[in-house]
Formats: C-alpha cells, structure tokens, sequence
C-alpha cells in the first residue's frame, strides 16, 4: 500500500462525510474517469459513464431525482496499490414516485499513479435493500 493511495482514499471519504462531493470530483478524479453502477438505471441507455463531465451529470440527476434522508459509509479498505473501497448505506426518498429505499452499496475505486480516481465500480445486494 502506498501514501499516494492512502491519501486520495482518505481524502473521499472525508468529502463523502462533509458532503463536498463536488469538491472531490474536481479535485480526486481523472478526467477520463469510468464510473460503472450496477445496471443502468431509468431513462440511461448503459450502467457505465466516461469522463468527469458525465459523472457530474450523474450526480446531478440524483440530486434533483432523490431526498436523502440520512447517508453513512465506512472505510477507505485498501487493496493492494492501487484501489480501495467504501461501503455506502443510504436512506432516501424517490421524488417522483414516492418509494423510500434504503440501500448498502459496496463502491471499489481504482487511482492512477498521480492518485486520480480513474474507475469506480459500485456494487450492491439486493437483500439489503
């Protein structure tokens, strides 16, 4: 495991909890970064974006589609010299519809030599939802 990795680890986590997530993406993000959800989700035609612009994009969308009520998450856990994870709990309210979820997403984030995110592959189990 190296510093750089530790760092860029830390320091998302540290956004995810200050809520400064933009902040971090412009900060700890390549701008060729892959972002990779489960499955696609309503009205996107693939589970997969490319670069940061697209991955503000998502963001957003969540933004404006959800309420989230209460957001936890435990981590950095380190993974040789490249990659970490993050495990996300999430209690929110779909606007449109009305449905609650609660959810935990495992979330595995890739660093290229300089620290910058380059892949993130997120994961989720059905039973916890």
């Amino acid at each position: 495991m190296n510093d750089i990795l530790v760092s860029t680890g830390n320091a998302l986590v540290e956004h995810c909890r200050s809520h400064t997530e933009d902040q971090a993406l412009r900060t700890l993000y390549h701008p060729d970064v892959i972002s990779i959800e489960p499955m696609a989700q309503p009205g996107q035609a693939s589970a997969q974006v490319h670069g940061l612009d697209a991955l503000h994009k998502k963001h957003a969308d969540w933004n404006e589609n959800f309420e989230t009520h209460d957001a936890g998450l435990s981590g950095p856990y380190f993974h040789g010299e490249h990659r970490f994870g993050i495990i996300f709990n999430i209690d929110a309210t779909h606007k449109a519809s009305g449905d609650r979820i609660k959810a935990t997403e495992f979330a595995l984030y890739t660093i290229d030599a300089e620290g910058k995110i380059i892949r993130e592959e997120f994961f989720f189990n059905p039973a916890l939802m």
